[in-house]
């Protein structure tokens, strides 16, 4: 099934990405080897990923491999789950071949509009601060957690602040559970902010020219809650 837009597979890839952990994780070998043998991994990146305990890990690992190669190899591995014998083994997602037309264009934004967006928040978070501006919540830390794979030690350190020892802390008090740590890490960011922990605020630090992270991962933050 092709993608009706040319930004398709990658933007259904960040999009979809803590629902294709949840499902891939059941079987996360399977999809690993069928990614490997459409060449979307090289083999030092498959036997990294394959050594792997959690399969979460294992499934967040592939993505962003593939999501850092480009377009091609994006849209290349969601044909490969729209596979008829892929589907027979993840029956849950279905979800991407039921997905709606408009949805998948709405999803496209332009970088002016982002900034836009991210200007008139983040402003009258400055000129109203605890006026209105909602505190960032624990299911959206978690939702971001779930979007952070092996940079997340750059995402602490450059972006949010904070030092290298709490971020150790964060990885010896989940040594199995990588969205767990990520977790760890922005409730320590939120507990230090305090009453300036806001989503706004988290978006605008994400947001940052070092940031490592796409715009689609941490974009929900600026959605109503």
């Amino acid at each position: 099934m092709a993608d009706p837009t040319p930004a398709g597979g990658r933007l259904r890839l960040r999009r979809w990405k803590p629902r294709l952990i949840e499902v891939l994780s059941s079987d996360p070998d399977f999809v690993l080897q069928h990614a490997q043998a459409l060449s979307l991994l090289s083999d030092q990146e498959y036997r990294r990923i394959k050594a792997l305990g959690d399969p979460s890990e294992k499934v967040r690992d592939l993505l962003d491999c593939v999501l850092d190669k480009g377009q091609a190899p994006c849209s290349r591995l969601v044909e490969l789950l729209q596979d008829r014998s892929v589907q027979d083994t993840y029956p849950r997602l279905s979800f991407l071949t039921e997905e709606p037309e408009e949805e998948q264009l709405g999803a496209v934004q332009t970088k002016a509009q982002l900034k836009r967006k991210i200007e008139e928040v983040t402003s009258g978070a400055e000129e109203k601060p605890g006026d209105g501006v909602a505190l960032v919540s624990e299911r959206q830390l978690m939702q971001l957690a779930s979007q952070v794979g092996h940079e997340w030690k750059q995402v602490g350190r450059l972006l949010l602040g904070l030092p290298s020892a709490r971020l150790e802390h964060c990885a010896e008090e989940n040594p199995h559970a990588h969205c767990e740590r990520v977790f760890a890490m922005l409730r320590a960011w939120r507990t230090r902010e305090k009453r300036g922990a806001t989503a706004a605020r988290l978006h605008a630090l994400l947001s940052q020219d070092c940031s490592p992270l796409h715009p689609e991962a941490f974009d929900f933050l600026l959605e109503p809650s």
